[in-house]
């Protein structure tokens, strides 16, 4: 019996260690950067830049090599020390930057048949007359695990794959990149999209703990309270805070009965109602009357361009999911959710929840390729180098939302808010200014959701006041709509020079 046991003993000793000879843990190359110069024109004038793309190391506090940090940066040729420098990212989490990079930040565009689904390649990359290489140097950045980031030395994936984890890293890569290329002394900005801007509020706060302050904070279709997106339950928050970008959608799809000026005043009286009359109807629970629920019902039908039953049946109570499969079901269509001006086919008549995303079916084809090109061809990237596109396509993917930050309530992804970084921040610092972009069509990262976030961090009105809103007539990615990109620039353009006076 005893030579059993040992047997079986050596023989999985022997396994385990031939397993591990022969899957050993991938060898993860640097992609040294790649120079090459460029221009862009802006405003009629023509801008020499300096791009560089691939990874640094990135070292931990104890100045061990942790991770091999992708990037693309932007410097103008002959630019002064002082030049402003803007750091930006996209969301997910785990997506890579490209999206902001090709646009509406970078000296190239990618042109699409906005808010329409796009034809197959040949894609347009063209001149981006509203990049921000006029008033600032960028430099775009893929977290570890995407675009060409990835962990070295005894790092793992999921060394960076949290919420804390994440936003170590990208003050470790801030603070290195700007050690490294003598622009410590520079004025600072971060942009961040979606899930960026949950990224930003932690990021901010952590680098102002460690000595580095920013000039100015830029949030792209925001969310720092993940319940305004999750729809947990017998919480009413995520409905009320949805529910005027459902109406919104409605109005640019001309299915509401009125007269209004324009998007905004519409909004406005949708605000109104939804404070003073459909906040208190769900509050009340199964307490409500059956002629108030009626009543109810029909108002925010007749705000939706939906029916009376549905809301009826519905508890009062829709999730986006729902309203994507909804609104449009009489003419077999949903509606998008990063941008409901885009529509496409529905796949199921009769289902409750939209089983695709319109506008990310009809733009991301010419976003990924056009990238693409334009990294391997323009930027002169290694082509047996693989850019990762999000790591979500990476094994083992697995996001940690727990954060050190909403300890005293849990660790319920449902619960997780980064308001309060972000809060902190601002207090310490009343120099820091913030800028947000909202997007009315947006039902990803709502617009009303920003704003009861926002009103509930408790903010001195000195503080509160360095916050400025700016919305538009388009979704999540605002800047695919031309009007609306114009007027993004002219609002960053503002806001930069505003936060160096």
């Amino acid at each position: 019996m005893l030579k059993r046991i040992l047997f079986l003993f050596a023989f999985v000793i022997f396994h385990q260690t031939y397993a591990q000879e022969t899957n050993p843990k991938p060898i993860e190359r640097p992609t040294p950067p790649v120079s090459s110069l460029g221009a862009v024109k802006i405003d009629g004038k023509t801008i020499n830049y300096t791009a560089k793309a691939g990874t640094m190391p990135l070292r931990n506090e104890n100045n061990e090599v942790i991770a091999h940090f992708g990037f693309t940066s932007y410097t103008k040729e002959g630019g002064a020390s002082d030049r402003p420098i803007m750091f930006a990212y996209n969301g997910g989490p785990g997506s890579s930057s490209f999206w902001l990079h090709m646009g509406l930040l970078g000296p190239k565009r990618i042109a699409v048949d906005d808010p329409n689904f796009n034809k197959a390649a040949p894609y347009e990359i063209v001149n981006n007359d509203y990049s921000i290489l006029d008033i600032a140097d960028l430099v775009m950045i893929d977290p570890v695990g995407t675009g060409l980031s990835v962990p070295a030395g005894e790092a793992e994936f999921k060394d960076f794959w949290g919420v804390d984890q994440d936003s170590r890293s990208i003050a470790l890569f801030i603070t290195q990149y700007l050690i490294n290329e003598g622009r410590m002394n520079s004025p600072k900005f971060l942009l961040g999209e979606s899930y960026g801007t949950f990224r930003n509020a932690t990021v901010m706060n952590r680098l102002l703990n460690q000595g580095i302050a920013m000039n100015g904070v830029i949030m792209v279709s925001a969310v720092f309270d993940l319940r305004t997106l999750m729809f947990p339950p017998d919480d009413d928050i995520p409905y009320i805070v949805n529910f005027p970008t459902y109406a919104a959608t409605a109005f640019y799809h001309k299915k509401v009965q009125g007269n209004w000026n324009n998007m905004d005043s519409f909004v406005q009286e949708i605000r109104t109602f939804t404070e003073e009359e459909y906040m208190p109807a769900l509050f009340k629970g199964d307490q409500i009357s059956g002629a108030d629920k009626q009543a109810m019902a029909t108002k925010l039908a007749n705000y939706t361009g939906t029916k009376a039953d549905y809301w009826l049946k519905a508890d009062l109570k829709v999730t986006a999911s729902e309203f994507f499969a909804e609104f449009l079901r009489d003419e077999d269509k949903i509606v998008g959710r990063l941008d409901s001006r885009y529509t496409g086919h529905s796949f199921d008549g009769i289902a409750q929840n939209g089983a695709y995303d319109p506008q990310s079916s009809a733009i991301s084809p010419a976003y990924i390729q056009g990238f693409l090109h334009y990294l391997h061809n323009d930027l002169g990237v290694s082509k047996n180098q693989m850019y990762t596109i999000t790591a979500g396509r990476r094994p083992g993917f697995n996001w940690d939302w727990s954060h050190a930050g909403n300890g005293g309530w849990g660790g319920s992804m449902a619960a997780i808010n980064t308001g309060p970084d972000m809060a902190e921040a601002l207090t310490k610092d009343p120099n820091m200014k913030m800028l947000v972009l909202n997007g009315y069509l947006d039902i990803a990262t709502v617009f009303y959701g920003v704003e009861h976030s926002l009103n509930h961090l408790g903010l001195p009105k000195a503080v509160k006041d360095n916050i400025t809103m700016k919305y538009y007539e388009a979704g999540h990615m605002m800047y695919t709509d031309m009007a609306s990109l114009i007027k993004v620039k002219e609002d960053l353009s503002e806001f930069i020079k505003g936060a160096l006076n």
